[in-house]
């Protein structure tokens, strides 16, 4: 296919095609959301989020996001650097591994940390007799988030790190410089964009899981119900102003994420271009 022989109307369609399934499918649910949060005005919507109940929400999420995004920073860094920069036996197994949450159904990975922590789970009782509670409370949640968003940074960093390929380091390395030195000084200042998109990708998923969480908390109100649980609950007791305000939040943080991630992005090109 060519613009010559297909005629200038063959990209303008494309593009009012795009154009129509982006707003039927994204930009239509997003004013949606809004447009019911402020149905009964700015003051009902801030109230809702002033809540005691939706501020725990707000907060577990918060916290939630600050432990699985460094975690998963430093899991994909390293596995990147791994599978980048080494060949090795067990090279794809590592690579199935990381991509494994994205085959995986949130659900099912959250019911494996039911099974192996919960009450009747296999470390269970040896949890309970010394009083350590994992499922129903933070340590569960973090569990949950972490594993379904483990690949983010790793999927964003490999592609970039294998195309780069090896020369710097190892040139590097012949100077004389440690491992340490060499990441710090070589490869971090080749990847920091890329990096921060696939950070931002993290947290964007980390705010907003639902299945994983939903299995391990135990959606007790005000303890481990974060921002996404939080919405269903206050939805199904037909709270509508309150569930439309928090999601409202939600889809905030989302937009305000991907407005960063586009600004990486954009910065990446200028620097690739240079």
């Amino acid at each position: 296919m060519s613009p010559a022989r297909d005629g200038p109307w063959a990209p303008r369609l494309l593009i009012l095609l795009v154009v129509l399934v982006l707003g039927l499918f994204l930009l239509l649910p997003l004013i949606a959301v809004f447009t019911e949060a402020l149905r009964r005005g700015l003051g009902p919507a801030i109230a809702a989020l002033a809540d005691e109940d939706a501020q725990s929400a707000i907060r577990l999420t918060l916290l939630v996001a600050a432990v699985a995004v460094p975690v998963n920073t430093i899991g994909g860094i390293a596995g990147a650097w791994c599978i980048a920069k080494f060949c090795f036996r067990g090279r794809g197994l590592l690579i199935a591994l990381i991509e494994l949450p994205f085959s995986v159904s949130p659900v099912i990975s959250g019911l494996v940390w039911v099974l192996l922590f919960g009450a009747q789970g296999w470390l269970g009782p040896w949890l309970e007799a010394r009083d350590v509670q994992i499922i129903f409370a933070l340590p569960g949640l973090v569990l949950a988030t972490v594993f379904v968003t483990f690949p983010f940074v790793a999927r964003t960093l490999i592609p970039l790190m294998i195309e780069q390929g090896r020369e710097a380091e190892e040139a590097a390395a012949t100077l004389g410089a440690s491992g340490w030195q060499t990441f710090m000084r070589v490869t971090l200042p080749d990847i920091r964009w890329a990096l921060l998109s696939g950070v931002l990708l993290c947290n964007a998923r980390a705010m907003g899981e639902f299945g994983a969480v939903a299995v391990v908390s135990g959606r007790i109100r005000g303890e481990t119900n974060t921002m996404p649980l939080h919405v269903e609950i206050l939805y199904n007791e037909y709270q509508f102003v309150g569930a439309f305000a928090v999601a409202a939040l939600l889809a905030l943080l989302a937009l305000v994420t991907l407005g960063a991630k586009v600004l990486l992005e954009r910065r990446t090109g200028r620097r690739v271009m240079a």
